[in-house]
């Protein structure tokens, strides 16, 4: 996740103070980690001092003071370049789960055990996603955010059913 091209792209609307960002991000990115509150001021400090966002003004309304920021011209230009960046496919295999099938034959484990647990945990979060999909007043984000995870969680699903097919080759290359 890119922090300060969110903070950004979300100040692109209209300037903002740091609260209403950070509720914007939880609000905006549904299944994403919640955004805290500290890590928003320290970069919304960071985005200022590098000249991509300014103090639009000090509002206080009945509570704390509140710094309003707006994005300047040169916030608004690496914003636009972030969002026109490709992301690159991942080059190495970073999975938890490819990781501890691999050391688990490497420790004489039972790999196969653990792939049907873990099949069994994404159905069930597949089966939540799904049900939470359907419920009332859910946001196009959210649908959006669930589809994103249920189709990966549909490919994780489909390498443990190879990674089963392969344990036994597997077994005999570790062990030797």
């Amino acid at each position: 996740m890119s922090t300060p091209q969110i903070l950004l792209a979300l100040l692109a609307e209209r300037p903002k103070h740091g609260y209403e960002l950070k509720r914007e991000h939880d609000e905006r990115l549904p299944g994403a980690k919640p955004l805290p509150y500290g890590q928003v001021y320290s970069t919304l400090q960071r985005l200022e001092r590098d000249g991509f966002v300014a103090v639009a003004e000090v509002v206080q309304e009945g509570g704390p003071e509140r710094t309003v920021y707006e994005l300047t011209p040169r916030g608004d230009e690496k914003m636009r370049a972030w969002l026109a960046e490709t992301e690159p496919p991942l080059p190495y295999v970073t999975g938890a789960l490819f990781t501890r099938v691999v050391m688990a034959l490497v420790v004489g484990g039972d790999a196969r055990a653990g792939l049907d647990r873990q099949r069994a945990a994404h159905l069930e979060r597949m089966r939540e996603l799904t049900q939470a999909k359907t419920a009332a007043g859910v946001s196009a984000a959210e649908v959006l955010a669930a589809d994103h995870t249920l189709l990966h969680l549909d490919a994780d699903l489909r390498w443990m059913e190879t990674a089963v097919r392969r344990l036994a080759d597997l077994t005999k290359e570790i062990t030797r």
